[in-house]
């Protein structure tokens, strides 16, 4: 904060800003984190903002803490109670120091805030192996915020229910938990459609899929209508220093330059669709090739230029500071004299220094991972037990972006919150019932001794019975 008292912009910081100045729902994605930004608007501080966005990312690690040491304390005998919170607290660095985590705190963007969200979620799914309705209904608002933040917690959404029924936690908690979900995004669809005429979250949801399938789309094998030949890329010179979906998206020669409107246009969403829809039934095999290839990337030693340099660079604290005349357009009225671009040394290069040395690196995000899919396995016969929810969120951070978009280190970090903690949670000992020792049982059999009659007691009077002799019958 001392190094860098203004914001990291990105390209879509402007539209964030843009969605809290006027209060509408963005076209392009969920206007969360923009709503995130209206509420402290009153502020008229950058500085606030950013010292909430980096408080937001500390409870981030208290939440791994509480968690991984609440899943070890129980199964560890007495005198050793210390040894849960020395592994928890080692499982909290990774979140809390990661440079790049930081460098993303102190960006305009929805990441940090997805990240808390949905980390939040899980924890009260996990809180409690029964779960009243109250907390399903909590564990859903919260999924439902991820989700209007980030629209990669839609399909998250189901990842959560589905854990919430392996672990039955009662039917009660996962009807509140639907319930839950289902009401504020349903406000926030009406919100869309009174302002943009359509019924959805977004008006690009589509879009963005039809950038993942022209890495490998072959429109001789597609076999487009007219209408959608535009977008193909069949013989368009390929940029090798810049991702297919950047180019096809944002490039020049960019199939939606062909329409009035653009990716704004209403008729976008559709074609493009349309286009990624056919590439995937009739390339299949291609599709999976590249879900499998941008997921590896995940774990490589080395951070390459994907995708694009200049895209590489945002995520690095930089040198100096600049302002473009579009984001002072909206930077100002805003945050006002914050907003002024400001790099203050020596304490910025701290920072810089800092980052090229202190980050997790892909192969120490497979460990966690690993460990933790082990920690699924030895709990195979209950299904995974508490370590299948945060691994399979995890697991799902990773290969939904590169599914539905395509790959950028950005979406590794909300990753890591859940790898570490399903690497935790696999530690963690079932306690063993405590059963009370058996009562000792003599082999002698114990004889009480008959009382002795005292003749000065009066005894009771004895009735007998004869029976009748044969001559009385």
């Amino acid at each position: 904060m001392i190094g860098y008292p203004s914001p990291l912009w990105f390209g879509d910081s402007t539209t964030y800003l843009q969605g809290a100045l006027s209060f509408e729902p963005s076209r392009l994605r969920p206007s969360g984190y923009s709503v995130f930004l209206w509420l402290l608007k009153p502020f008229e501080s950058f500085t606030v903002t950013l010292s909430v966005q980096h408080a937001i990312g500390v409870l981030t690690g208290v939440l791994v803490y509480l968690l991984v040491w609440r899943g070890l304390r129980a199964g560890w005998p007495r005198w050793w109670s210390w040894v849960p919170g020395v592994i928890a607290t080692a499982l909290t660095v990774p979140v809390l120091y990661d440079a790049y985590q930081i460098e993303l705190e102190h960006m305009l963007m929805s990441d940090g805030l997805f990240t808390f969200l949905l980390l939040a979620a899980v924890t009260v799914v996990l809180w409690r192996r029964r779960m009243s309705w109250w907390m399903g209904a909590l564990a859903g608002v919260l999924m439902a915020f991820a989700t209007l933040v980030r629209s990669t917690g839609l399909p998250l959404l189901l990842v959560v229910l589905l854990c919430m029924l392996i672990r039955r936690v009662g039917w009660r908690a996962i009807a509140a938990a639907m319930v839950g979900a289902a009401i504020p995004i349903l406000i926030y669809m009406s919100w869309f459609d009174s302002v943009h005429g359509r019924f959805a979250l977004t008006n690009t949801d589509k879009v963005w899929l039809y950038g993942r399938t022209v890495d490998f789309a072959d429109c001789s094998i597609i076999k487009p209508r007219p209408e959608v030949a535009p977008f193909c890329r069949d013989g368009l010179p390929r940029n090798p220093e810049v991702a297919p979906a950047l180019g096809a998206l944002w490039g020049g020669n960019s199939g939606f330059s062909t329409l009035p409107d653009g990716l704004y246009d209403p008729q976008a969403n559709k074609l493009a669709g349309e286009f990624a829809m056919a590439a995937i039934t009739k390339q299949p095999g291609d599709y999976l090739k590249v879900i499998w290839r941008d997921t590896v990337r995940c774990f490589e030693w080395e951070r390459a230029n994907y995708p694009s340099r200049g895209i590489v660079d945002l995520y690095e604290f930089p040198v100096g500071a600049s302002l473009s005349n579009w984001q002072a357009l909206h930077a100002y009225p805003y945050g006002g004299s914050t907003a002024d671009a400001r790099v203050v040394e020596p304490q910025a290069a701290w920072v810089r220094d800092y980052q090229d040395r202190y980050f997790v690196r892909g192969p120490y995000l497979g460990a966690f991972m690993a460990v933790g899919l082990l920690g699924v396995l030895l709990r195979i016969r209950r299904l995974g037990g508490e370590v299948l929810l945060p691994l399979g969120t995890g697991l799902a951070l990773l290969v939904i972006p590169a599914a539905t978009a395509d790959f950028d280190y950005r979406y590794i970090l909300p990753a890591l919150p859940f790898a570490v903690m399903a690497a935790g949670l696999t530690l963690a000992r079932t306690p063993k019932p405590t059963i009370a020792p058996p009562e000792p049982v003599s082999l002698v059999k114990a004889t009480t001794p008959k009382p002795k009659p005292n003749p000065n007691q009066e005894q009771p009077l004895k009735i007998l019975s004869r029976r009748p002799s044969p001559s009385r019958r």
